[in-house]
């Protein structure tokens, strides 16, 4: 593991432990709202809400999707932890009456895995990009799911394990189920190596995990921003109806929404770029930078230093 990944992801652990709320005991802890929104005549939503994960919120802070197909139902994500995976099965069945066949993952952060265990148990088959192999195997998922089950107990426990897909890819695939054409879009290294865009024509939705991010400030860690600027610029040619992001509401202007995470992705590199070719200590070059754009979008006071310091560490190994 190199320094640089060392540092970061001590900074975000110590994040995680300095934002993240004390566990609640179970019987003090209300199921999460989980009220399916429909996007179009088989495509879903479920919608997390726009907060850090904690105990108190289930880690029910990514979005998921579903699209109904003639004989099953093909799901993308799996939110973010057993407990909320079960929820979302039960929803489910309850809109389509129908058992979930397929798993498609956008990439392996926590938020979107860890309800992964359910679904497999109830028989789906799960998809998701070879790279996202690196990640399962390594110290830092180990670590991370070890530090979820103290921050997020009782909803990520003992129990809670990582799930590796049946199925890897390693290029642009498209799968048929049920009579829905489904296109699995490689788009990484950005958010993360793994990325996945799961574009759906029939139904002219767009999946895309968390290369967007609607309406609040998007979490960079160690994501090479700059091909996830050009992913992002690639994305704008899909001509679809509907945007589904990793978090935040579905956009019926997808190009807007694309077009707010690259700026803010540019406006990152731009300030922090020119502190590091500088030699510019990072305090000072992000006390004089600009973000009065986005500084009233939500979590911006949460995660925007923390994003503004990983780019400054990627900027000086691009050098």
């Amino acid at each position: 593991m190199s320094d640089r990944t060392l540092a970061v992801a001590a900074l975000a652990l110590a994040m995680a432990l300095l934002s993240g709320p004390t566990a609640v005991p179970a019987a003090r802890a209300a199921d999460p709202e989980m009220a399916p929104v429909r996007l179009s005549a088989r495509a879903w939503l479920v919608r997390g809400l726009s907060e850090i994960g904690s105990s108190a919120n289930h880690n029910f802070i990514s979005n998921a999707g579903f699209v109904v197909t003639a004989d099953s139902v093909v799901v993308i994500d799996a939110l973010g932890s057993p407990p909320l995976g079960r929820q979302l099965l039960d929803r489910i069945r309850v809109a389509t009456g129908k058992p979930v066949s397929h798993v498609i993952l956008t990439h392996y952060h926590a938020d979107h895995i860890y309800g992964l265990q359910p679904l497999k148990a109830a028989g789906a088959r799960i998809i998701a990009h070879r790279k996202a192999l690196d990640y399962l195997n390594s110290d830092t998922a180990r670590l991370r799911l070890e530090q979820s089950r103290k921050d997020l107990w009782p909803w990520v426990d003992e129990t809670t394990a990582l799930v590796a897909a049946d199925r890897w890819i390693d290029e642009r695939t498209a799968i048929e189920v049920g009579g829905v054409r489904f296109e699995l879009v490689p788009v990484g290294p950005s958010h993360t190596p793994e990325d996945l865009a799961v574009h759906v024509p029939a139904e002219r939705v767009l999946y895309c995990g968390d290369l967007v991010f609607a309406g609040r400030i998007p979490w960079i860690g160690q994501a090479d921003s700059r091909h996830w600027i050009e992913a992002l610029e690639s994305m704008l040619d899909i001509d679809v109806d509907v945007l589904v992001p990793g978090h935040g509401p579905e956009s019926r202007e997808p190009r807007k929404h694309l077009e707010l995470t690259r700026d803010y992705l540019v406006r990152l590199r731009s300030a922090m770029g020119e502190a590091a070719r500088n030699l510019e200590p990072f305090d000072e070059a992000y006390r004089n930078a600009d973000w009065s754009r986005f500084a009233g979008l939500p979590l911006f006071e949460a995660a925007n230093r923390m994003n503004a310091y990983n780019t400054f560490l990627l900027i000086e190994q691009e050098r």
